[in-house]
């Protein structure tokens, strides 16, 4: 169970810093500053859930990531259920925590939504988006892999690696799909914005799920054969 409890804290901690700071500084072209301070808040916020609950439950915080690790035959089928059942919890209650803070602080969602994400930077395209999620989710998963293999030799540098491909992949996604590759990310902000009367990102919501377990789960196979194609030699 703690590792379960160190997961919800994980991704609320995540929805906290990143899609807060969404909030607050706003991801559009005249607030250019904006998608770099949302980067780096999603990024930094790995690095600090990957050296304080890292140790407990290696740190996943996203469904797409449990997906993968579980492919590599890391982790059980039951863990697997029950991470992404916490990882949701968690960014339900980091949600809950950000409208409180927003509507007692009467402070402007210049997101208009949470930080949820959309599909206006891709004018509306459901296809561009599925694609942008599946890429970024590919090259962010690829990553943790190969940083958490055995192999690999990165030893505590390993959290910050996660974390900088973390805002690595925003900087460029934010202005398209403001970058979920996690759909328990995604998931909370558009249901409260949807609550709020903001439906905007619900009927693309489905992408947000679908693209980023796509992505995680062709970089679980590809890397997974690489490695075992490398071992072999």
């Amino acid at each position: 169970m703690k590792k379960y409890l160190a997961e919800a804290i994980g991704t609320a901690i995540l929805v906290i810093m990143g899609c807060g700071t969404a909030m607050l500084v706003g991801c559009d072209a005249v607030n250019g500053s904006g998608y770099i301070l949302t980067a780096l808040a999603f990024g930094l916020a790995i690095v600090a859930c990957a050296y304080s609950i890292g140790n407990i439950s290696g740190c996943h915080v996203n469904p797409a990531v449990s997906l993968a690790v579980f492919l590599s035959g890391k982790m059980s089928f039951k863990d697997l259920i029950f991470y992404i059942i916490f990882q949701v919890i968690g960014a339900f209650l980091g949600t809950t925590i950000l409208s409180m803070i927003f509507s007692l602080g009467m402070v402007t969602d210049m997101t208009g939504g949470y930080g949820a994400n959309g599909l206006s930077g891709v004018n509306g395209s459901y296809g561009a988006g599925l694609a942008v999620e599946i890429v970024l989710t590919f090259i962010f998963v690829m990553t943790i892999l190969g940083v958490t293999s055995e192999k690999a030799g990165h030893g505590s540098f390993g959290g910050l690696v996660i974390g900088l491909t973390l805002t690595f992949v925003h900087i460029f996604g934010i202005g398209l799909t403001g970058t979920s590759v996690n759909p328990a990310r995604s998931i909370a902000p558009a249901i409260f914005a949807a609550a709020g009367g903001n439906t905007s990102g619900t009927s693309s919501l489905w992408v947000f799920i679908v693209g980023p377990f796509v992505g995680a789960l062709l970089a679980a196979l590809i890397y997974n054969a690489l490695e075992k194609s490398g071992s072999e030699k």
